[in-house]
């Protein structure tokens, strides 16, 4: 039997063991996801320390009371949405936001699971380091739901994903027991690899409480300019070239396509236009080098060699012009939600495959209907933001009824070239039946008997990743 954490007398026992600053939180917040697509239930329950956290998971497991970790309420999953069900407890990481400590000669710092990304990076700033991880939410989401979902971002192709850049977690696990994993050791081949499993479980196996992350050495001289390429296979030829011209030197390598420009217009967001007319495809490039290397020339040197693979070019002579450059691809995914997408994908394809996959995904869409598509995202990496929008004039709610439809099609395709309906968003809610869908029945299994051993009462985010039995 499963309760709940409204019931009174489950309440007044949190509120024996907690102090009382932990409650009161307005749960409105918490109950709501980026895209309005999901509405949540759950009483929030706002720890200060892992003891607090190991204590709630404790009293929770014994009850039975289901548990949805909270971070930074930025992902577009619904992993942090809990929307039927017994009323779970919302475990907020928001009170544990602390840099604990700073190893500058190992390139090491040490945070709260619920440090804001951007405080991160600030740190190790400070110290004259890099933190790499870079997205669009980073000055509200939080380290711990970063790991959780395992997150990509702009710097992938250089620096990897969130599991690249973590040394070791603290972690509550269901019944609350704590797991002190907090390394600071590049190598350690002591057994199972947990620190991994956590990682991307998205909160299903486990609370992580505080992480060990890796710092990097700041570029000296950076540089960024966006090439205007005449299809996505120059644009892998181009990365190609990139890489065997200037090394490991790219921190950057965008593909967008003209719509997005062109609803940056349409909704009235204001950007510094680099070209008189658009171009159909351009990639937005990054660079960033040891000191007494100069990227700009570097980059110049690319525009000389890649020949046909490049038409046009600006390379920025400044910081503000980078930063302009930057800002449209940032401004890209604001300027999809004011005009409102019917279907948005994140998936991944072998690089390769990239050319043929825009090629065909048009066809795959026309059989469902008449739509507008934006493509654009990580082309150093394979991740595609694949998202279909009305035409001009209509609203997404229009074609509520032919969204699964579409769906379908863009992972079907996806799929048939070896790919992931799933780059760097996590599954979450919205897509555990496309998990069972395209993932491998023995992974699958595997999934369930870790989840069976690790939380057997089925408390921990229950219906994320894995559909409830």
């Amino acid at each position: 039997m499963t309760f709940n954490s409204a019931d009174p007398a489950f309440e007044t026992h949190l509120r024996a063991i907690l102090p009382a600053a932990s409650f009161g939180v307005d749960p409105e917040p918490f109950l709501t996801e980026p895209r309005g697509r999901w509405q949540g239930q759950g009483v929030v329950v706002s720890p200060a320390t892992v003891d607090e956290v190991s204590a709630l998971m404790s009293a929770c497991h014994s009850a039975r009371v289901p548990v949805v970790p909270y971070s930074g309420g930025t992902g577009l999953v619904g992993g942090q949405i809990a929307q039927d069900g017994a009323v779970p407890v919302v475990l907020s990481l928001a009170k544990m936001s602390a840099v604990r400590a700073i190893y500058a000669d190992e390139n090491v710092i040490e945070v709260d699971g619920g440090a804001i990304l951007a405080d991160v990076q600030t740190a190790a700033a400070r110290e004259g380091r890099l933190f790499p991880l870079s997205l669009a939410s980073e000055g509200s989401a939080r380290i711990g739901g970063l790991l959780a979902t395992n997150a990509g971002g702009l710097n992938v192709i250089r620096y990897g994903n969130a599991r690249a850049q973590c040394l070791g977690v603290e972690v509550v696990l269901a019944d609350g027991t704590v797991w002190n994993g907090m390394s600071r050791l590049r190598k350690d081949n002591t057994g199972y690899d947990l620190r991994d499993l956590m990682i991307g479980s998205e909160g299903t196996l486990g609370v992580i409480t505080g992480a060990s992350l890796r710092m990097m050495p700041r570029p000296a001289e950076e540089a960024t300019a966006l090439f205007v390429v005449p299809d996505p296979k120059a644009a892998v030829s181009l990365l190609a070239l990139a890489g065997d011209q200037l090394g490991e030197v790219i921190s950057g390598f965008e593909l967008m396509h003209r719509q997005g420009f062109d609803f940056l217009d349409e909704a009235g967001i204001n950007y510094h236009r680099p070209f008189v007319n658009t171009p159909e495809w351009s990639v937005l490039m990054k660079v960033g080098m040891a000191a007494g290397q100069n990227p700009q020339d570097a980059l110049a040197m690319l525009f000389e060699v890649a020949g046909d693979l490049v038409s046009d070019g600006v390379i920025a002579q400044s910081l503000q012009q980078a930063n302009d450059l930057w800002a449209i691809r940032e401004l890209i995914p604001e300027g999809n939600r004011r005009i409102g997408s019917v279907s948005s994908h994140d998936i991944s394809v072998p690089i390769s495959s990239v050319p043929d996959f825009i090629k065909m995904g048009p066809e795959a869409i026309a059989k469902v209907g008449e739509f507008r598509i934006n493509c654009f995202g990580h082309l150093g990496d394979g991740n595609l933001h694949y998202n279909v929008f009305p035409v001009k004039g209509g609203s997404r709610h229009d074609h509520d009824s032919q969204r699964d439809a579409i769906k379908a099609a863009i992972h079907d395709l996806a799929h048939s070239f070896g790919g992931s309906v799933s780059a760097e968003h996590g599954i979450g809610r919205l897509k555990v039946g496309d998990l069972e869908t395209y993932g491998d029945p023995a992974k699958l299994a595997m999934m369930r008997a870790i989840k069976d051993a690790l939380d057997p009462r089925g408390i921990l985010n229950p219906g994320a990743v894995l559909r409830v039995r």
